[in-house]
């Protein structure tokens, strides 16, 4: 039993909560647990988003949607004030399409950043501005 609770306390000794409990506490990058879209018409911006994306709201708004794996990608810019939510689609020129035709506009059409990623630009019905980026079959990044 001796052995047994020397390898238990090597093993706590070398994990991250036992650091904390040293007073070497492990700083972890905070999560997006979250997401508001709004809009002047609820009912219209459900509709628009069940039709071109397939997020179902519930009673509320309330949406649930997939994200593309364990850690969400971003950027910090200088630009003006403005936040843009990314939506991984198969074919960025089709969506724009079925954007225009649920009421929404196109910003950008469908372009490449060479080496990095291909995408477009468009504004809900309400007038949030929003980007989509093209994945391939696998679900992965296109990378032109």
């Amino acid at each position: 039993m001796t052995d047994l609770k020397v390898a238990l306390a090597i093993i706590l000794a070398a994990t991250p909560c036992s650091l904390a409990a040293q007073g070497k506490p492990q700083k972890m990058p905070a999560p997006i647990v979250y997401f508001d879209i709004a809009g002047p018409a609820d009912a219209k911006q459900a509709a628009f988003y069940e039709a071109v994306f397939g997020w179902t709201a519930g009673p509320g708004g309330v949406v649930s949607v997939p994200v593309s794996g364990p850690r969400l990608s971003g950027t910090l810019r200088t630009d003006p004030a403005q936040k843009v939510i990314y939506i991984g689609v198969p074919d960025v020129t089709a969506t724009l399409k079925d954007i225009v035709a649920h009421g929404g506009k196109v910003v950008a059409p469908r372009f490449e950043v060479k080496g990095v990623v291909v995408l477009g630009l468009f504004t809900d019905p309400a007038g949030n501005a929003m980007g989509l980026v093209e994945l391939t079959a696998d679900g992965k990044t296109k990378v032109p």
